[in-house]
């Protein structure tokens, strides 16, 4: 992890930024879950997380893109399960040739670093029932399952919720 900085995105790279969310969740046949097309062009959008959220961004020394987060705070357009005191998280994507380097981990860390400077209580997000890669980094950095606040956006999709005190 020590070649991968985390900071906030930059008006210069919203298109890059989109387009490696985007693909990073195709790498990871996220779509053929029963996940609506269109909601590719919600992960293409970085702009309007930029203008609405916190966007951060994790690069290599050379500035080089290698992964995304989205931090959005109670009520604001990107918060879907957040409660007061609580500090969301979205949209994490690695791109695919960027695995395993600990770009995932750093992006989490820099949210709960940002979730600690807000003198917020806790950290939540919530992904796909099917992603246990996802599931095993969270578990590992301490996170905990919420049961109670799991979800599902349309009715093919299961959205489980994960918390993380800080």
């Amino acid at each position: 992890m020590s070649d991968v900085l985390v900071r906030p995105a930059r008006a210069g790279e919203l298109d890059a930024t989109g387009a490696l969310t985007l693909r990073a969740y195709q790498a990871d046949d996220y779509f053929a879950t029963g996940v609506p097309s269109s909601y590719a062009d919600t992960l293409a959008d970085a702009r309007s997380r930029y203008d609405h959220a916190e966007l951060l961004v994790a690069v290599d020394g050379d500035e080089r893109l290698l992964g995304t987060v989205t931090v959005a705070r109670p009520g604001t357009r990107y918060s879907e399960v957040s409660r007061d005191g609580e500090l969301e998280f979205r949209m994490l994507a690695v791109d695919p040739a960027a695995r395993r380097r600990g770009v995932g981990e750093a992006l989490v860390r820099a949210v709960l670093d940002r979730a600690r400077e807000l003198d917020l209580v806790s950290a939540v997000l919530c992904c796909q029932e099917r992603m246990p890669a996802l599931h095993r980094l969270y578990e590992r950095l301490g996170f905990r399952r919420l049961p109670e606040r799991d979800w599902n956006p349309v009715p093919a999709v299961r959205l489980i919720v994960y918390a993380i005190d800080v």
